[in-house]
């Protein structure tokens, strides 16, 4: 698809992303990965499925493991603003010419009515507003550990057309904080935001639709740091990815690892505030090496290369389509062992333009 319409009919009012639906192949062992290890809160399980959140979260969760054949993503889920708002999503995606499915009683257990869309990037979106609350634990110190995540933060998703994708998010109501480019203006990603942050879910260009990361906060870098040091008392630090190191953009703390199914979890702390109509767009040269590691650290292959599979409605992978433009990691400079340049009108790499 080279085209997508915007709809006549109003777009959701989206809050943020809400949780992740991921299919796993071993529940045990992904349990170890995100609870005993990790520390996410069970909010409810079964020999099925395990619901977890962050201790500052009052919905009934922000990720859910479901065992299944294949190992993917089966929903990306966004709170919005009023339960009217499910009916626009519903209206908004049937207008689009895309596959919906209207649940009531809700996909999973916890949320109610709820809509779900294979969107035109194929990626799979649920919308909702009905949730069941549960005890919100930012109180309770005594169960957080020295690596606590807090709350869900975003999404990262591969797709061929990074240009495409942003027009669409940006129908969808979503604002531009930041992306990278080169002299020729194809943009290799974008960075797209609801709530007041740097992102609630961001485009990467690649080989799409598929799954690069779901992101879960902690307060400060020591909690990173301690992760790192568990892993290696665990004798589990090959679960390291990345990092950990500093992004240039976000400007945020970072850490990525890979669960037993190989779909990659960020840890991220401390990005800005993004809240005002003025926000100015960041856009980095994509032959800046600091844009991806503000210590200019290489950037391990596989982190360009690899990604989850996401779903259809039927529960069928989404076939994978390569991308035509040049891709990060074919052209980067710097990051990938070279040298980078900056322009005269760039300051670290980055130059700052304006959203309205």
């Amino acid at each position: 698809m080279t085209f997508i319409p915007t709809p006549t009919v109003p777009a959701p009012d989206i809050l943020r992303c809400a949780y992740m639906d991921i299919v796993v192949n071993d529940l045990a062992k992904s349990r170890e990965f995100y609870v005993d290890i990790l520390g996410l809160v069970v909010t409810e399980e079964s020999d099925t499925e395990i619901y977890l959140r962050g201790f500052e979260e009052f919905i009934h969760h922000n990720l859910v493991l479901r065992v299944g054949p294949v190992a993917a993503v089966a929903a990306m889920a966004f709170r919005v603003r009023t339960p009217e708002d499910v009916d626009l999503a519903e209206a908004y995606y049937q207008q689009l010419g895309c596959r919906t499915e209207r649940r009531r009683e809700g996909f999973v257990k916890g949320v109610g009515d709820s809509v779900r869309v294979e969107d035109p990037l194929g990626f799979p979106y649920e919308f909702f507003f009905t949730v069941d609350h549960v005890e919100r634990l930012s109180w309770r110190f005594d169960l957080h550990g020295p690596g606590a995540l807090v709350r869900l933060d975003h999404f990262n998703q591969v797709t061929p057309d990074v240009g495409l994708g942003r027009k669409y998010l940006e129908d969808l109501g979503f604002r531009v904080t930041e992306d990278i480019q080169d002299s020729d203006g194809v943009t290799y990603a974008a960075w797209l935001r609801r709530k007041d942050t740097v992102h609630d879910t961001a485009l990467t260009g690649g080989a799409g639709p598929r799954m690069h990361h779901i992101a879960f906060a902690t307060h400060e870098k020591h909690n990173i740091i301690y992760i790192c040091d568990k892993l290696g008392a665990l004798r589990k630090s090959d679960l390291i990815e990345r990092g950990p190191g500093r992004h240039g953009v976000s400007n945020a703390f970072y850490l990525y690892l890979r669960d037993p199914d190989g779909h990659r979890v960020e840890i991220y702390t401390q990005d800005y505030y993004t809240g005002d109509p003025d926000n100015p767009v960041v856009t980095w040269d994509v032959h800046d090496n600091q844009r991806r590691d503000w210590w200019g650290n290489p950037v391990v292959p596989s982190w360009y290369t690899d990604a989850s599979l996401v779903l259809d409605l039927n529960g069928n992978p989404q076939p994978v389509l390569e991308r035509d433009e040049p891709t990060e990691m074919a052209v980067t400079v710097g990051a990938d062992g070279f040298s980078y340049t900056r322009q005269d009108d760039t300051v670290a790499g980055f130059k700052l333009g304006n959203t309205l």
